[in-house]
């Protein structure tokens, strides 16, 4: 139905990611996507009806704004531009001025701005996004859908930091997580999956990407996640070190080290990149670690280790009843290896791998990969679909 389709944008700060969604079976018309922006090679490319199109993009001139204008020509081009009634923006953080999805307008652009500095590097990328896309389609609604939203349900004794009150008080210091719209949609598919209403099932969703978070969801309500007040915390993650005693910033700085240095290292050259010392791709990892690469294998060995625990402590979180681990994301959709390592840690709460259910669940295909009895519970692989939520949300506010 043409009257249920949804431009669905993720604005970097060197990339953008768009797609023509249908909001009602969540099918992706057209997918495409804009990146290294603001360098020589600069190009965007797309995919449509199973064929794939790439051209270069001029040097020179704010390449936001030339991504947009080139979509609109490609969309006229393709006859898409009058058959979808809306634009939803994925944002990452909203702090507490925004705990559900909300029209765009410019006072709304403005507030994301400000909350940059919840994302440093995704907020002000999602903004000049939105300014772009109002300028080439001043006469289209437009939505901010935000990765936060979801985890506002988290009780105080999750979001909270052990600080003096007065600085959350002044400064809404606190954990607000992120991927929402990603633990929001495979929460919802593990249900239909065993068959359950969402509101009586509880689960551990693992998103597992270049960023990645776990987040324990019960009753279909997020009620703590790994994230913390920006999306630097929690588990190590492509380029970000995840959990980290502060007392290391602090060290750093009395050995010369300044904020931007401290804090480029920490965001843009640890995680994988940082421990392996080759790339931030897992993939690149595995290769390597089949080749015998110690710091590659060191690499893989805490960031399997780190899910791993952040599981089991959120089987805390959960209580009695959970339902399931799901995992999610590139590389918990697609990573075997780091799936079998991350279910050997659980054998302790009875879960049995099913090596070849396991090996089928990759590359767009769900299931359930390992059961306890212990705990009457399963691990399963869902493919996230963050576009088909953001189109859904868009529409509903229509």
């Amino acid at each position: 139905m043409s009257d249920s389709y949804v431009l669905v944008v993720n604005s970097g700060s060197s990339s953008l990611k768009f797609a023509v969604i249908d909001s009602q079976n969540g099918d992706a018309i057209i997918s495409g996507l804009g990146e290294c922006f603001g360098l020589p090679e600069a190009a965007i490319s797309w995919k449509y009806q199973g064929e794939k199109s790439e051209e270069a993009i001029p040097a020179g001139g704010d390449h936001h704004q030339y991504a947009f204008e080139r979509i609109v020509k490609l969309l006229d081009s393709l006859d898409l531009s009058s058959k979808f009634v809306a634009i939803g923006h994925r944002v990452v953080a909203g702090g507490e001025s925004f705990k559900g999805t909300v029209k765009v307008d410019e006072k709304v652009i403005d507030e994301i701005d400000r909350l940059a500095e919840l994302a440093p590097l995704h907020n002000k990328a999602n903004a000049d996004g939105m300014r772009a896309a109002m300028a080439v389609f001043p006469h289209l609604p437009q939505f901010a859908i935000f990765d936060t939203a979801f985890h506002q349900s988290m009780p105080a004794k999750a979001f909270m930091y052990a600080l003096p009150h007065e600085i959350y008080d002044e400064y809404k210091v606190r954990r607000y997580g992120a991927h929402g719209t990603s633990h929001y949609f495979v929460s919802s598919e593990a249900a239909k999956m065993l068959d359950k209403p969402v509101s009586e099932s509880s689960f551990i969703t693992v998103h597992l990407g270049n960023g990645a978070s776990v987040t324990a969801v019960k009753n279909g309500k997020s009620i703590d996640t790994s994230m913390g007040l920006t999306p630097l915390a929690g588990l190590m993650m492509g380029t970000r070190c995840g959990d980290l005693d502060p007392s290391v910033i602090e060290f750093l700085m009395r050995k010369g080290w300044d904020q931007d240095k401290i804090f480029t290292t920490l965001n843009k050259q640890s995680g994988f990149l940082g421990v392996s010392g080759k790339t931030s791709d897992v993939r690149g990892i595995l290769e390597a670690v089949d080749a015998g690469d110690e710091k590659a294998k060191l690499a893989f060995d805490i960031f399997t280790y780190r899910v791993a625990k952040y599981i089991g402590s959120y089987m805390v979180a959960i209580g009695e009843g959970l339902d399931g681990i799901v995992f999610t994301g590139g590389i918990g959709e697609n990573a075997l290896a780091v799936r079998h390592e991350v279910l050997n840690y659980l054998k302790v709460f009875g879960f049995v791998e099913d090596a070849a259910a396991n090996e089928a669940a990759r590359f767009g295909n769900s299931g359930v990969i390992a059961r306890s009895e212990m705990l009457n519970a399963v691990a399963m692989v869902i493919p996230t679909n963050e576009e088909f939520v953001i189109a859904q949300e868009s529409v509903a506010l229509l």
